[in-house]
């Protein structure tokens, strides 16, 4: 396996990074490795869908029907010609 060294990683970041490996019980090269693993098999599955994320953004309100709009017919295309 091959390793990485991270310099002149901010204070703040590094402390958060800290913070955080302790509420998963973890060390920080295991919350960094986790970090990077979601990171890049997030990207990698789950590509962009609008209709996915909409749907995603507003599930917590539960089904309901949005009403039908009544439409005109189509009108028929002008061609200009005598």
């Amino acid at each position: 396996m091959n390793n990485i060294t991270m310099s002149n990683l901010d204070d703040d970041i590094k402390s958060r990074l800290k913070k955080r490996a302790e509420k998963h019980g973890r060390s920080l090269e295991e919350e960094a490795k986790e970090i990077l693993r979601m990171a890049l098999i997030e990207n990698h599955e789950q590509p962009l869908n609008l209709a996915n994320m909409i749907e995603q953004r507003f599930a917590n309100l539960g089904d309901f029907e949005l009403p039908e709009i009544p439409r005109e017919p189509i009108r028929t295309i002008s061609t200009f010609e005598e």
